[in-house]
């Protein structure tokens, strides 16, 4: 960060970290003055049995509360449209975002929708979503998208098809609880894809144009955290020493880029998703290796500090030479969690098709934080070489 810069930070008003936190969660609604929530969530977390651990606690404290499970992966527009019927169908003063990143996004989205006129694109960044709607309690039970502590949501619309990026006030949490034991149900490949999304957010938001020392803190924590336990999760899913970790890491990054922001691994990363439909933790592992070493030589400082807090680089290697040795443990990373390539997924893209989602990427705004900024064509580049 240059001398003078202002660092500006957001963050939810309550934020509970432990195991068995969600219990908390009626007394944590009565501390604000709220008892009408409507829980927002998937068909996914209702079938692993983990409903009851916040329906429980609000039935015990005679809350009354709807639910809402109707949150597809990578939410889409008329996701969002639907959840929003449902809560306006409702008394509700406070919405619950249960799930990975897709239902406490939803969550946000249908919580400033209820105030805020039109189509949830309208609002897609740089625009800045100021006008708040009801309280928003975000609950995570993947430990990855960091969606609980940012002011961030990822929508994908159904027109385009494109994800955009929404962002403001009225998409940082009023509380957020973070309860790791609800990660241990995770199977290996999603434990790997959320894991690499948290790395690639602690990062990004390291080396990001944006950074400044409070950010650069939860970076710094989050790395080596991710680095040492990302592999032990993948292999035992109920090592809970690792899951623990993966989730304090998880808000950590989360923390760091919603103030930092990401750059250019997110910035490409949206376009696959949102057109070949592969989770976003999984193409930011795709790109992360290739977009490192092409960024590289605009912040051999920063990336050397990476390198050696997450201990692919020892502390007296020169700065060219811990960059080398943390694209090669990028690289060695994706071998070890088994992370594929879109060809490799059968997924087939020509020209035209990069050159729309370079374009998109960089429409996005992430790009320009990033050290080294691409133009289309280096884009381009950049996702032939990964595919």
């Amino acid at each position: 960060m240059l001398s003078g810069t202002i660092g500006r930070v957001q963050s939810p008003r309550i934020i509970r970290i432990g195991g068995g936190v969600a219990a908390e969660v009626a007394e944590t609604l009565a501390q604000l003055g709220l008892s009408r929530p409507l829980i927002v969530t998937d068909k996914g977390v209702r079938s692993l049995g983990h409903l009851s651990a916040v329906t429980g606690p609000l039935d015990a404290a005679g809350m009354s509360y709807a639910v809402f499970d109707g949150v597809v992966e990578d939410p889409t527009d008329t996701c969002v449209d639907e959840a929003l019927a449902a809560f306006r169908a409702g008394d509700f003063d406070c919405v619950i975002g249960f799930g990975g990143g897709s239902p406490m996004d939803t969550a946000k989205a249908v919580s400033f929708m209820a105030v805020n006129p039109g189509h949830v694109r309208d609002y897609k960044a740089p625009f800045q979503i100021d006008r708040c709607g009801v309280p928003i309690v975000l609950i995570p039970t993947t430990g990855g998208t960091g969606s609980e502590l940012t002011r961030w949501c990822v929508i994908t619309d159904t027109q385009s098809p494109e994800k955009y990026n929404l962002s403001g006030l009225a998409c940082v949490a009023t509380v957020a609880l973070i309860d790791w034991t609800f990660s241990v149900t995770k199977p290996p490949r999603i434990t790997a894809d959320t894991a690499v999304d948290s790395l690639t957010h602690a990062i990004e938001a390291f080396v990001s144009r944006r950074a400044f020392p409070y950010t650069d803190a939860f970076a710094l924590s989050a790395m080596p955290l991710i680095a040492d336990h990302v592999r032990r999760a993948y292999a035992d899913p109920e090592d809970a020493v690792a899951r623990e970790a993966l989730m304090l890491a998880a808000g950590q990054a989360g923390m760091a880029f919603s103030n930092a922001s990401v750059a250019l691994v997110h910035g490409m990363s949206r376009p696959i998703g949102a057109h070949f439909h592969v989770a976003h933790g999984l193409s930011n592992a795709m790109l992360l290796p290739a977009v490192t070493a092409f960024s590289v030589d605009a912040a051999p400082d920063r990336y050397a500090t990476c390198a050696r807090v997450m201990g692919m680089a020892q502390d007296t290697d020169a700065d060219d030479v811990a960059c080398g040795k943390l694209i090669d443990g990028l690289r060695q990373l994706n071998d070890d969690l088994a992370v594929p390539s879109p060809s490799a997924l059968g997924h087939v893209a020509d020209d035209d098709m990069l050159g729309l989602m370079a374009r998109q990427a960089l429409a996005s705004g992430s790009p320009v934080h990033n050290p080294k900024v691409p133009t289309e064509a280096e884009i381009v580049g950049l996702y032939k070489e990964m595919w």
